[in-house]
């Protein structure tokens, strides 16, 4: 049974009377027989679908929101290719009772599925359960990474019992930027479309690189385009004004899963989920104090600590520390909360998910002599630290900001970590600075820097050679974006450590519509089962732009 109180049961019965058109109490034609009395039970519904999140070998976040109170609960099964049960040495199956999800987390709730086998491909179902049953049942599938161990070397299972033969390689897919600049969920051009050309490249996971929602920019029901057409919104109360307030915060991320390409990927595509400026506001910082008409409330770290619960509810994050719970954020104010973390893949990839928003120093010109923070340095020890451990063959480390792209925030100040300035590091570069050393210094080998942000898609290839800063090993960094917002750039560069534009792909003119999907990207990547890791930037139509092979140094 569930935690519901008797008197819950009995309004929950005469309100289901009341439904069916009964009155209680009421009587009949006298002489008449007592007539049976249908029982109307409403069933907890799946409004926003189903997820999946920050599944590593052995571990996922299960993640739902129901109509209404009730606990969640997860079936999982071992599935083939073909999507038939597995039986014998690589079945395997469980049922997870999880938590309740109640008012208090907007009825959104997660089970961190952990002892799963490793490289083994599950068919998922989700449902709540309260006084009345089970409600709806949402179905999914994802994969758990790869394990230590090769599939014939006796152990399929990577060690951990149950599963099926896995292939060492795996693929994954990465963007940032949804629903900006006004650019909703138009349902005459197929939705979000750009989820949907990620979803059939089949990936085993999805980053998405921030700004999964864009709570300072409202959506109006059309558009007129620049060509004179018109873009048609799907609209809801939450996105016709900024986001102050925790329910509107959380309409953004509802409004969102209103696109079925986005629910769909979601439902069998495991996410790393970042948080960057429009989660909140526009390139803000903690302690800001906005300067714009829009809101009544401007202290933004009021602001952030609403923006980050509503975030926190609705992505399947699996890091303890950031495991939202009710009354967290009960003070209305701006608390940092460890959001960074490594997500290990198998023996070919580790994960490095920054938080370059947390303790962020306010946005200067950033030409200080002395260091500025992007990561803080407690988040700097930590990916120093992590990096240098890593036995991964590759450490891809996703940033929400790029590393050379010259972001202003306004005709001075800047909003990333490059200032214009091709010198020496100053400010904030000096932080990166030092991860970069720290990575030469320790023998750090294979990092691959992926990032999002600047709506447009780009290849960089840092070295210190064209440098003003020496002291690091040369290296790669792709960004990828928008998948369905305004399309701008490209941005200038800063040469402090050495990039070279490889590549680089933009809107046609700034804030062009997601229209035609030529110029919304994602990334996409494919690592081989001889350890090569290949990268291709792709239009939301599907077609690559750009590719790149990468080989592992030994």
């Amino acid at each position: 049974m569930t935690d519901f109180s008797r008197r819950t049961l009995v309004k929950s019965s005469l309100a289901g009377l009341t439904l069916a058109g009964l009155t209680v109490g009421a009587a009949g034609p006298a002489g008449a027989a007592p007539a049976a009395i249908p029982l109307v039970r409403k069933r907890l519904t799946l409004p926003t679908g189903i997820a999946t999140g920050d599944v590593t070998t052995d571990s996922a976040v299960l993640w739902s929101r129901a109509s209404g109170p009730g606990r969640l609960t997860a079936t999982l099964n071992a599935i083939d290719d073909a999507g038939e049960l597995l039986r014998g040495r690589y079945g395997f199956s469980r049922t997870i009772r999880g938590p309740l999800a109640t008012e208090a987390s907007d009825f959104t709730a997660k089970i961190h599925a952990k002892g799963l086998p490793a490289g083994t491909r599950f068919r998922l179902e989700l449902n709540f359960e309260d006084e009345n049953g089970m409600g709806e049942a949402g179905q999914g599938t994802f994969s758990t990474a790869p394990g230590n161990k090769e599939p014939n070397d006796g152990d399929p299972s990577g060690g951990r019992g149950g599963g099926r033969p896995a292939s060492s390689s795996q693929s994954f897919v990465w963007t940032g930027d949804t629903a900006g600049q006004g650019w909703g969920i138009n349902e005459e051009i197929g939705g979000m479309r750009g989820y949907k050309a990620m979803h059939d490249v089949r990936p085993d996971f999805f980053i998405h690189s921030g700004d999964t929602i864009y709570a300072d920019g409202p959506i109006a029901e059309s558009v007129t385009e620049k060509d004179g057409q018109v873009w048609r919104n799907i609209v809801t109360e939450e996105v016709s004004k900024v986001a102050e307030t925790l329910k509107e915060f959380r309409g953004r991320h509802r409004y969102n899963s209103l696109d079925a390409n986005m629910r769909s990927l979601f439902a069998d595509v495991p996410v790393i989920a970042q948080w960057d400026d429009h989660e909140t506001h526009n390139n803000w910082y903690p302690g800001q104090v906005l300067d714009d008409a829009r809101y009544t409330e401007r202290n933004v770290d009021v602001l952030a600590a609403r923006g980050r619960q509503a975030w926190q509810e609705n992505m399947p994050i699996a890091d303890s520390a950031a495991l939202w719970r009710p009354g967290t954020y009960d003070a209305g104010q701006y608390q940092p909360a460890r959001i960074y973390r490594k997500i290990p893949r198998g023996p070919q990839l580790d994960i490095f998910c920054l938080d370059m928003r947390t303790y962020k120093s306010p946005n200067t010109d950033g030409k200080e002599p002395y260091t500025t923070n992007i990561l803080g340095q407690e988040q700097v020890d930590w990916l120093i630290k992590e990096v240098r451990q890593s036995k991964a063959t590759w450490k891809v480390i996703a940033a929400d900001l790029p590393l050379g792209i010259v972001v202003p925030d306004g005709p001075v100040n800047q909003e990333s970590l490059s200032n214009r300035d091709n010198g020496a590091p100053l400010g904030r570069e000096l932080e990166i600075a030092g991860v970069l050393s720290a990575f030469k210094k320790y023998g750090v080998k294979n990092t691959v820097w992926l990032t999002a942000d600047v709506h447009y898609c780009a290849a960089h290839h840092y070295s210190p050679e064209r440098a003003s800063f020496k002291d690091f090993q040369p290296f790669w960094e792709f960004v990828a974006g928008p998948i369905n917002a305004g399309s701008f750039g490209p941005n200038d560069m800063d040469g402090t450590f050495g990039p070279d534009v490889v590549f680089s792909k933009a809107g046609r003119f700034p804030g062009e519509s997601p229209r035609n999907g030529e110029n919304q990207f994602f990334g996409h990547v494919e690592l081989g089962s001889d350890d090569s890791f290949t990268v291709s930037l792709r239009n939301a139509n599907g077609a690559a732009v750009f590719s790149k092979v990468l080989s592992p140094e030994r």
